[in-house]
């Protein structure tokens, strides 16, 4: 049967249909370029948005949608722009689910809330070079990333398009950007001449400056595999780590064959004897490999296998993962590491290396770091094994810098009291957390503040405070909330108190209660008193001394003695069945002169802390200072000539 002419028609028709819808949704197909970017002598960042479409569940109040968007960073200046950084501020609590040729500035692995803005950082290819460098070659000049996410609220066809773009390398200036049309936000940055970054025609980026630093040095490559020495070195006076944990993201499907100084926290090699390694390396024996997650975890090792000549042999490893700062011991500010990494194909060639992205380190009871991409820098130097006066050169080396950021909820505590106030002011209700889900909420107040308490509820397990706070509150007639206050939830608390105030000085008494399971070995304090620290004298039993933060002479840092360097953890009282559970517990005076402070007001605002930090964790503090109500009597005198009721409570104690 023969085809009609319509028929014959109607299917070219349809053929051309197809044809063009294909093509117009090609997912490398770039938006179109913008005429304004030929106009700028700089680097011109645009953020494109693409298409969006409504996504379950249908909420009428909190619909999401899906958006499709692409960043372009174009080089049309002079020299290779090295490591490009792009700052997007997003507008619409996005959620960011995919994002091509580029990684989180932070390290964040994907999906991640991006609703506070984010800073993208190009991988693989992380320089752009310029016109001149390759002959107006566009894909060596330019960039694209292309983003999928979910957005709340602009509903198609409205556009979510961010509050902001910019570029955030060192040396360049952005202008607030413009909008072209309705899904486009571009803008043009251009070299500061008033920043000086060094030789802008330098092959590698100056190393930087953070609070924590690592350095990825490969010191012998091979076809298959190289050999990396890892470096986690603290630069913060009063940054710390215990216990660290290091984890990155392999990008190339490598794994960690061995490990010299650390260990991985999981052995595990299955992924690989189930994935493209086990196809690839056939005659491997997977049997000793140590790591083949995409995201391992690495951890320090104890102080014994420090001569271990499987293990250790490696200057400054295997110390239990504590690295402190260099204002208490600059030998143990860092951590070294040694890993052998086995590549897959097509990376097999001695130069074809890529570092792991996305890097985390964390601690126990520690500030938080958050990190930046691996930066390409200058090789670093070694001493020759040999023994020669000469140095040998990393093969590739990569600078990673994370900076402390304060967590939304401390992990310590901070208590006031005063010579002339017999009450304590305690750690705010919910310092540290822990008050979010509804059975909290069903058994005590998250909103009503602490009660005061009598001194000896410092040395008492929260939950078994009820009876002594409840008839100190009474004594002193104040009320009693229903349901009463929840507790603090910190795992250290520090109570600091005045304890005289005369015409030549004055002292404090600091007493730090760990209430965790974990002991804290090498701990520090630091204390903060803007106008009383240049008056410093001595801690009596503890090391302390005075550290300049910023310039400003304005901190006092306190560290345990010799062989009293332990806090330890919570343990049972002497009487498991009837007594309390006890925390670890360590105390020292320390005083001060009005010499170099005169005009101090000890008794209100200038003889208490502003700024308390426990192994580098800010704690949180009271929203209000103990105040003068007559009675100069001592605490522990006051307490002596309470009621009998409170006195048959103290029995118990």
């Amino acid at each position: 049967m023969g085809l009609t002419p319509n028929f014959i028609s109607w299917i070219l028709l349809l053929s051309l249909f197809t044809a063009i819808s294909i093509t117009s949704s090609q997912p490398n197909a770039p938006p179109p370029r913008s005429p304004d970017s030929d106009l700028c002598n700089g680097v011109f960042v645009s953020y494109t948005y693409s298409t969006g479409t409504k996504i379950k569940p249908n909420d009428t109040k909190n619909q999401p949608y899906r958006f499709e968007s692409e960043i372009t960073v174009l080089n049309n200046g002079r020299d290779e722009l090295k490591s490009w950084r792009v700052f997007v501020e997003f507008a619409h609590r996005e959620i960011l689910v995919s994002a091509t040729n580029a990684v989180l500035s932070d390290g964040s692995s994907l999906p991640v809330s991006v609703e506070n803005g984010t800073i993208f950082a190009g991988f693989p290819s992380a320089d752009l070079k310029s016109a001149i460098m390759t002959a107006g070659d566009v894909t060596q000049m330019q960039a694209r990333v292309k983003l999928v996410g979910t957005q709340f609220g602009v509903a198609p066809p409205n556009v979510p398009l961010p509050k902001n773009i910019t570029l955030v390398n060192d040396g360049w200036s952005c202008p607030k950007p413009t909008q072209q049309g309705r899904n486009v936000l571009q803008v043009c940055c251009t070299l500061n001449p008033n920043i000086t970054t060094g030789n802008i025609g330098e092959k590698f980026l100056p190393r930087q400056e953070g609070d924590l630093t690592i350095m990825y040095d490969v010191t012998k490559a091979y076809q298959s595999n190289y050999l990396a020495q890892v470096t986690i070195e603290n630069h913060n006076l009063l940054g710390r780590l215990d216990n660290w944990n290091l984890s990155f993201l392999w990008m190339k499907d490598e794994f960690i064959f061995t490990t010299k100084g650390a260990y991985p926290s999981v052995v595990d090699s299955s992924d690989c004897i189930n994935g493209p390694q086990g196809k690839y390396y056939k005659d491997l024996d997977f049997s000793h490999v140590l790591s083949c997650a995409r995201r391992p975890h690495i951890i320090d090792l104890p102080l014994t296998k420090y001569n271990d000549t499987d293990f250790g042999r490696i200057p400054y490893c295997c110390r239990n993962g504590t690295i402190l700062p260099r204002s208490m011991d600059p030998e143990k500010s860092k951590s070294v590491f040694q890993i052998q990494v086995y590549k897959m194909p097509p990376d097999l060639n001695m130069s074809a290396i890529t570092p792991p992205q996305s890097w985390q380190i964390k601690g126990n009871l520690n500030p938080d770091y958050k990190c930046g991409p691996p930066v390409r820098v200058s090789s670093s130097q070694f001493p020759d094994p040999s023994g020669l006066p000469s140095n040998r050169s990393a093969f590739a080396s990569w600078q990673v810098v994370c900076n402390i950021t304060q967590p939304t909820t401390p992990k310590c505590c901070v208590s006031f009291s005063s010579y002339f106030n017999d009450s304590i002011i305690p750690c705010n209700t919910c310092a540290c957390g822990g008050c979010t889900s509804d059975r909290v909420a069903r058994t005590c107040s998250t909103t009503s503040p602490a009660l005061l308490l009598p001194s000896q509820a410092l040395l008492i397990p929260f939950e078994n405070r009820t009876k002594l706070t409840t008839a100190w509150a009474e004594l002193k007639h104040r009320k009693v909330p229903d349901p009463l206050p929840c507790g603090d939830n910190c795992g250290v608390s520090i109570n600091w108190h005045l304890a005289t105030d005369y015409r030549g000085g004055w002292t404090a008494r600091v007493t730090l209660f760990n209430w965790g399971e974990t002991d804290f070995v090498d701990w520090f304090t630091a204390v903060e008193l803007r106008n009383a620290a240049p008056g410093f004298e001595k801690a009596y039993s503890f090391n302390g001394t005075t550290i300049a933060i910023n310039g400003k002479n304005t901190t006092v840092l306190m560290e345990g003695l010799p062989g009293l360097n332990y806090l330890l953890a919570e343990r049972d009282g002497k009487t498991p069945s009837k007594d309390f559970r006890l925390p670890g517990k360590q105390q020292s005076v320390i005083s001060f002169t009005k010499k170099l402070t005169p005009g101090l007001k000890v008794g209100s605002r200038d003889g208490f802390p502003t700024k308390v930090l426990f192994n580098g964790q800010e704690c949180s503090l009271p929203s209000v200072l103990p105040t003068n109500n007559g009675h100069k009597k001592h605490v522990t005198t006051f307490l002596l000539i309470a009621t009998p009721f409170l006195a048959l409570l103290f029995l118990r104690i």
